[in-house]
């Protein structure tokens, strides 16, 4: 049995391909295109589809679109139709400010993009460009799959728990907004008499932990549903000094239920800044306020979550969850004994969710809705690693470069011969296997250096012109990861296992001096851990570093450039390896240098 799963109304556009419960391939419409976020988040965009990254799933699993048994679109009109009472006509606003909502948070727009999402199957058949269309064509006349429409944050919650690392957990996911869920809260259990889920509670619009971030990020002068990440790093240069007005704006109510009160930020705090304007100390101070605010109101929720549902496992998605200073937080508050978060947890992974529930729903289908142990209905996968994207062979990456007419060699070692440009304080471009998915690049598509200099910090973020007050993150041998981290406060761990690099750990003192790169203002680091079974050849690299300087460390981050979506194919590595200052290119089994 062969689903889809599509994400595609709001940003991060992308498809997955699950084949009887197991992930084959998934992917971000951005890394084909080269559009970042694949498209912003606006009504008029919603008819989009993420062609190119259906086009390779359904490529990675030998088949074309007539081949599929099950679509799952990871949004569901019904919701809003029926909240709204609306019938199939609808009547566009040629003149929106004549058209007042009801709700200051409904776009006059709205029924042109659920118009858009109510004909998105005959887009998937229509639609598809001209280059990529031949894996489309039969579907019209061939087609036999059934189509679901599944609810937003069903799918963020599937792509949790369906994935996770575990056969019982409470689940929680925090985001902008869905249809109407911006939160919501969940168990998911599964025993010898079969598997179930259940929706616990949710908390609806215009009340959403993540549009207020948004709210503050576009009010601190950077792009909303893009760049809230940023305000995450700003924050640990500030002081908490507005604690009190954000908590004046999220109320907590009981049972995991809270309110945002709409607020004037510009009459509260002043001006916003314009883009690229200087930062001064308010700024610092409101990222610092806000994010201090986000992380008690999360804990808050999670202890809800955690009397509510008793489970020991709590794992998250939603674009929330990808903040990883909250997501630390949370797991030091000693709720759970353990927090797992879904590595595509934003809009993205909900094509991942969508296409597992839909699976898995039509399996248990299949066995009468009671599995009673039989895998029909059961699990039959957990995620691992995030690499479900393109690769390329050997013979592919040099077939481009002679091509291209460039100078390269091949490398009869490549862990060991790139560990020695590492060692040497250069910065390598780092191009092997299958991409990730997800906007972490996780050493499938990353820029790695030595973190054992203090200025490495500041030579990347001038190579990928970002703003100097952006940390960078280390990959560390998860053997070796609780000797250069710690989980909580300084206090040590038995163990560290963070592959997804989605929750800061802070810098053990005795080593801070060894890895300045990496250990961020306040001493923290958001670390990706690795073993060999999830990258035999990265794990190698790290191998080989740590002979060579004695420290098992490297810095890692996306290999991109400002504004542009990580690379994903060979041209996309070489043509940002030569237009930015990085001193060379392992890609493949070759290795190119300037």
């Amino acid at each position: 049995m062969l689903t889809l799963g599509i994400n595609a109304v709001f940003h991060d556009s992308a498809a997955c391909v699950v084949r009887d419960g197991r992930v084959v391939a998934a992917a971000e419409e951005e890394r084909f295109t080269r559009i970042k976020h694949g498209k912003r988040p606006l009504p008029f965009t919603t008819w989009e589809l993420p062609f190119h990254a259906i086009d390779y799933c359904l490529a990675e699993a030998g088949a074309s679109l007539e081949d599929v048994d099950h679509v799952a679109y990871s949004y569901d009109p019904q919701i809003l139709l029926a909240e709204q009472a609306k019938d199939e006509r609808i009547a566009l606003p040629l003149q929106p400010s004549a058209y007042p909502t009801k709700q200051s948070w409904t776009s006059p727009w709205e029924p042109l993009a659920l118009a858009y999402i109510m004909n998105a199957e005959r887009q998937l058949l229509d639609g598809a460009p001209h280059h990529v269309r031949k894996r489309f064509l039969g579907a019209r006349a061939r087609r036999h799959w059934q189509w679901h429409y599944v609810e937003h944050h069903l799918a963020h919650e599937a792509s949790a728990f369906l994935a996770a690392p575990f056969d019982e957990s409470a689940v929680m996911t925090i985001d902008g907004r869905g249809e109407l869920a911006t939160t919501t809260y969940g168990q998911f259990s599964q025993t010898r008499e079969g598997a179930r889920f259940e929706r616990l509670g949710e908390v609806r619009m215009p009340h959403s932990l993540g549009l207020l971030y948004e709210q503050v990020t576009d009010y601190l002068g950077f792009l909303h549903s893009s760049d809230e990440y940023k305000v995450m790093a700003l924050a640990s240069y500030g002081s908490p000094l507005y604690v009190s007005e954000f908590r004046e704006m999220v109320r907590l109510g009981a049972d995991g239920q809270y309110e945002i009160r709409d607020v004037n930020l510009a009459e509260r705090f002043g001006p916003a800044r314009s883009r690229g304007a200087e930062l001064t100390r308010r700024h610092f101070d409101i990222a610092r306020s806000l994010q201090w605010v986000l992380e008690e109101t999360a804990v808050e929720l999670a202890s809800y979550l955690r009397n509510a549902t008793g489970s020991p496992n709590l794992c998250m998605a939603g674009g929330v969850a990808l903040n990883c200073v909250m997501n630390a937080r949370i797991r030091d508050a000693g709720l759970f004994e353990r927090v797992w978060v879904q590595p595509a947890a934003g809009d993205a992974g909900t094509a991942l969710g969508a296409a597992l529930w839909a699976d898995w729903q039509a399996r248990r289908s299949a066995q009468g809705g009671a599995p009673s142990g039989d895998p029909g209905g059961a699990r039959r996968w957990q995620m691992d690693h995030a690499f479900w994207g393109p690769s390329f062979s050997d013979e592919e990456i040099e077939a481009f470069l002679k091509r291209s007419r460039l100078k390269y060699r091949r490398m009869e070692n490549v862990a060991l011969e790139t560990a020695a440009v590492l060692a040497g304080d250069r910065i390598v471009g780092w191009f092997q296997g299958r991409m990730e998915f997800g906007p972490r690049a996780l050493g499938a598509r990353s820029i790695l250096a030595s973190p054992l200099s203090a200025d490495m910090q500041q030579r990347l973020n001038e190579i990928k012109d970002r703003e100097d007050f952006r940390p960078v993150a280390p990959v560390v041998l998860e053997e070796e990861a609780s000797r250069w981290f710690a989980s909580a406060a300084g206090h040590e761990a038995a163990s560290i296992r963070s592959p997804f690099m989605l929750f800061v750990y802070d810098v053990a003192p005795d080593k801070a001096a060894r890895i300045p790169a990496v250990r961020h203002v306040d001493g923290t680091a958001r670390v990706q851990t690795i073993d060999r079974a999830q990258n035999p050849l990265y794990y190698d690299l790290l191998k080989a570093f740590q002979q060579r300087t004695g420290v098992p460390v490297l810095v890692n981050t996306s290999f991109n450039t400002r504004s542009e979506p990580v690379v994903c194919s060979p041209r996309d590595a070489v043509e940002c390896f030569w237009t930015s200052p990085i001193d060379a290119l392992a890609i493949g089994s070759f290795l190119l240098e300037k």
